[in-house]
């Protein structure tokens, strides 16, 4: 679990360095005409860019306050489950390591770097990153499991 934790963080890290870099701020770039572009967009809000208009002082702390708590409960729940079936221990991993990445970039500069912008004609997906494309796969796992073996 902890080599896939590791795996999604420095992936995450690494990708949005070469976005930060290559990309200047706002910009798109087509990758697959008229449903996939590559930008250079931050988020300060939540997951999907919720709260990400507001500018209230706390927003930021609050964020911090709650991944940490949401990390602690999550690594507690695997210190003190013996047998982990597989696919929800990568699940977690998956979790886990998508979730110290985007907690990193929001304690070091506020907010989080998003570029995968999906969309057919004038529908946008919330644009997104390794580290969320992680989380929501991991969720993914952990729900199957659950249902397949429930």
């Amino acid at each position: 679990m902890v080599v896939v934790t590791a795996m999604v963080f420095v992936a995450d890290q690494w990708t949005k360095v070469l976005v930060e870099s290559r990309i200047p701020d706002r910009a798109v770039v087509p990758v697959v005409r008229g449903f996939f572009n590559l930008t250079n967009t931050k988020n300060s809000g939540a997951v999907f860019g919720i709260f990400s208009e507001s500018n209230v002082w706390w927003k930021t702390p609050l964020l911090i306050g709650v991944s940490i708590a949401l990390l602690i409960v999550m690594v507690t729940l695997v210190i003190r489950t013996q047998h982990l079936h597989w696919a929800t221990g990568i699940g977690l991993a998956l979790i886990l390591g998508g979730a110290l990445s985007n907690l990193y970039d929001r304690m070091r500069a506020g907010m989080v770097e998003d570029f995968f912008d999906f969309y057919i004609r004038s529908y946008h997906w919330a644009t997104f990153n390794v580290a969320d494309s992680a989380i929501v796969i991991g969720t993914g796992l952990i729900i199957l499991q659950v249902l397949v073996a429930g």
